[in-house]
């Protein structure tokens, strides 16, 4: 009996024993599952629970003119949540109400001014934020984000609703007070592959290191009633403040810049144009414009290829300025005087298969440097190149900064590398600014090495980086090109090119002016369009005391392809502008 009894119970025991390691092998899985896949999810959670975590966002640097206008600000926005435990109204009808009241904005500049498109799309915005709004809120029984970046303007709207629960959590965003009057300058600020703000182009590129900010994260344990813990840990993460620049740029030089150039535009019917103005004494960029430009704020709405600033990131061919660069490099060498005489210049030049001829047509035999100049007379170029030598003329333009970026301090600079092989008829040709590449940062800055005897200066948009300790950017010089002498004797040049050259009837009165211009074919598909130029002025007042050295650059221009009736007149009405802004009285 006792045998059949023992027997009975062995299946039962088998039984027990099976669950039981079932049972364990379940609270195995169970910790297994809860450590390793949802491990780290549940230590967040936790720390949630018993760690007060505080963010305070800082702002990134501002960027203002050396008369203390503001081009760059940081604008408040809010991000706009609902903690749903202490919200009272009906949370179905809430995203509805809320996509009411949101501002929505057209990225597609098609759309946005297709007067049918347009509010269907903006119907399609509302629909879409009520939509996102819905799906988070049924997700959670906590806090919820319901939209970012809205205005103080929305703040209000949704303030005045009564709605409760709702949280306004700041942030900022860039804001440029003055739109396109120097989106070249500034660039703008995005987004990276991570979201996270980001300087492109211009200043906000170049300097995004020092402009950007980083928050305050405090971190600290705390009881169930949310109290700090005594014992617990405290962490600290120090924020900084993004560092401001400060310009050489001046806000009232910028404008007279802008407004000329886009009166020129229109009067001339060019595509572009450009003026960029230095100081030559410092390098420091006193105004920088190009035209089509974009609006910073809105950067979405325009093509790309607006981005760039042309200054620095395109290059062409100089044409007529290049040559008072060569006439100073032969001064300097002491290979021409003012009285010699070109034994070369009575008619066209034969090079190779070529034919240098001037670009009229005329010929001046015996022409002294002060004819070549004033007439711009390429013939009489090849006799001074010829008098330098192939050799010291690569020398020199290297000198004057040609084949290599000049250093400035704005994002997407570039610089087209010299030809490794020369010949007569490339030697010839650069003579007058012709199978050349240059940048027009690289002309403004070789030509005021001119105006500052002979110094050649690194350009810088910024005069100081502020913040705790404020960073001057002090003058540098580059290297010394030509001697003090030659850069007078250059000038002079240069000022009978603008006293009785082709522009001479554009130039104020008053005034003491040295300049050149030029007129520059432009390539296209390996030959030269003899309908398409750019057209350009280059030159420096006043002339014996620079305030300035600015060039000029139209491309395109439909009413006369030649420099002396465009870019000209419109440089010395800029330069007429400058001088009464800068209150030099006039000299003559």
């Amino acid at each position: 009996m006792q045998l059949y009894t023992t027997l009975s119970m062995r299946p039962r025991i088998q039984a027990f024993f099976l669950i039981v390691i079932f049972l364990l092998a379940a609270v195995t899985l169970r910790l297994a599952y809860w450590q390793l896949i949802r491990g780290a999810e549940l230590r967040a959670e936790a720390r949630q629970q018993y760690s007060d975590r505080n963010i305070e966002i800082t702002k990134r640097g501002e960027i203002i003119t050396a008369d203390n206008a503001a081009l760059v600000i940081n604008r408040p926005v809010y991000n706009l949540g609902v903690y749903l435990p202490g919200f009272t109204g009906e949370v179905r009808a809430l995203p509805e109400t809320i996509s009411n009241l949101l501002e929505y904005e057209i990225t597609d500049p098609i759309i946005a001014t297709d007067s049918l498109r347009a509010p269907l799309y903006l119907t399609e915005l509302k629909n879409a934020a009520s939509a996102t709004m819905s799906a988070r809120l049924a997700k959670s029984n906590g806090y919820v984000t319901l939209a970012q970046n809205i205005s103080e303007t929305v703040k209000s709207k949704i303030h005045e609703t009564g709605l409760t629960g709702l949280t306004f959590d700041q942030d900022f965003t860039r804001d440029y007070p003055e739109a396109s009057l120097s989106a070249h300058v500034t660039g703008f600020v995005g987004r990276d592959d991570g979201g996270n703000p980001l300087g492109y182009f211009g200043l906000e590129g170049y300097y995004n290191r020092e402009l950007t900010s980083r928050s305050r994260i405090e971190a600290q344990e705390k009881d169930a009633l949310g109290n700090p813990l005594l014992t617990g840990t405290w962490e600290l993460l120090p924020g900084r403040l993004g560092r401001s620049l400060k310009l050489h740029l001046d806000r009232g030089v910028q404008h007279a810049v802008v407004s000329e150039l886009a009166k020129a535009l229109e009067r001339y019917g060019a595509a572009s144009g450009e003026v960029v103005v230095m100081d030559p004494k410092t390098g420091g960029i006193l105004a920088m414009a190009a035209l089509p430009t974009y609006d910073p704020s809105r950067f979405y709405l325009y093509d790309s290829s607006l981005y760039k600033n042309p200054s620095i990131a395109n290059t062409y061919e100089p044409g007529s300025t290049f040559k008072v660069l060569v006439a100073a490099a032969a001064l300097n060498e002491g290979v021409i005087t003012e009285t010699d005489q070109c034994d070369i210049c009575a008619g066209p030049v034969a090079i190779d298969k070529y034919s240098i001829k001037t670009w009229n047509g005329e010929y001046k035999k015996d022409a002294t440097p002060e004819d070549i100049i004033v007439h711009s007379d390429n013939t009489g170029m090849v006799w001074m190149q010829r008098k330098l030598g192939g050799d010291k003329l690569v020398e020199y333009i290297k000198n004057f900064g040609f084949g290599e970026k000049t250093g400035i301090d704005l994002q997407e600079e570039v610089a087209s590398p010299l030809r490794k092989k020369w010949g007569e008829v490339d030697y010839a040709t650069s003579s007058f600014g012709q199978g050349i590449a240059v940048t027009s940062i690289q002309m403004v800055r070789a030509v005021g090495a001119i105006a500052n005897g002979g110094k050649l200066m690194e350009p810088h948009v910024v005069d100081t980086v502020l913040g705790e300790d404020d960073l001057p950017i002090l003058p540098k010089t580059i290297r010394t090109v030509i001697s003090e002498d030659a850069a007078r004797r250059t000038t002079e040049l240069m000022i009978k090119a603008v006293e009785y050259g082709e522009a001479k009837w554009a130039k104020p009165k008053g005034y003491t002016m040295a300049g050149k211009t030029g007129t520059a074919q432009i390539a296209v598909s390996g030959h030269y369009d003899a309908e398409k130029t750019i057209a350009s002025f280059v030159g420096f007042a006043p002339a014996h005391n620079p305030r300035f050295v600015m060039l000029v650059k139209l491309r395109e221009p439909q009413s006369s392809q030649w420099g002396s009736e465009t870019a000209a007149p419109l440089w010395f009405t800029i330069a007429k502008r400058l001088l009464l802004h800068y209150n030099i009285p006039p000299d003559q």
